[in-house]
C-alpha cells in the first residue's frame, strides 16, 4: 500500500483508508459486517432470495405432481374402460366365469382410481413413505420394475439406427 507521501496515479483523487487490508479472521465464506451493519442486509437479502426460490421451486413440483396425478387417474379410468369392454369378449371366448373376473378387476381398479383421485397430493407423498419404510424391499422392486417398463417403452419408441450404434474411430 503507498503511503500518503507518494504520487497518486493520474485520475485518482485520494486514497481509501482500509483498501487493500485483509482481516485476519480466516472465514472467507462470511462478508465483513460493518458498522453501518450493511453485511447482515446482504446476508438477509440473500437468505430472503434463497426462501424464495425455494417456495417457487415447491409450488412448481406441486403442480407437476398435480398434473401427474391427474395424468395417472386418466389412464387408469381408461384401463378400467379397455377391461370393462374386453369382459365381453373373454365372456364369449373363455367363458362367463372368466368374464367375471375381468369385471371384478375393473372394479377394483375404478375404486383404487376413485380414492387415489380423492386424496391430497401430501396424502399420496405420506402414503408412499410409510410403505418405503414398511417394505423396503418391495419398493425397490417396484422402483427397478418401472424402471425397466419406461426404459423399453422409451427405447421402442426411439427411431430406427440402421445399425449405427456407435461411430467409428
Amino acid at each position: 500500500m503507498p503511503s500518503a507521501d507518494e504520487q497518486l496515479p493520474e485520475g485518482t483523487d485520494h486514497m481509501v483508508e482500509g483498501a487493500g487490508v485483509s482481516s485476519d479472521n480466516g472465514n472467507a465464506a462470511e462478508p465483513p459486517i460493518s458498522a453501518d451493519g450493511r453485511g447482515e442486509d446482504i446476508k438477509g437479502a440473500f437468505f430472503d432470495r434463497v426462501d424464495e426460490l425455494r417456495g417457487q421451486a415447491n409450488d412448481r413440483a406441486r403442480e407437476l405432481a398435480q398434473t401427474g396425478k391427474d395424468r395417472a387417474a386418466t389412464a387408469l379410468d381408461s384401463l378400467v374402460q379397455t377391461v370393462e369392454d374386453a369382459a365381453s369378449e373373454i365372456d364369449e371366448k373363455l367363458g362367463s366365469q372368466y368374464g367375471d373376473y375381468a369385471r371384478r378387476a375393473a372394479e377394483h381398479i375404478g375404486g383404487f382410481t376413485d380414492s387415489f383421485r380423492d386424496k391430497d397430493i401430501d396424502a399420496l407423498f405420506s402414503d408412499a413413505r410409510d410403505f418405503v419404510k414398511k417394505s423396503p424391499a418391495v419398493a425397490i422392486g417396484a422402483a427397478a420394475a418401472l424402471g425397466f417398463v419406461i426404459a423399453r417403452l422409451a427405447r421402442s419408441s426411439m427411431p430406427e439406427n440402421s445399425g449405427k450404434d456407435a461411430p467409428k474411430a
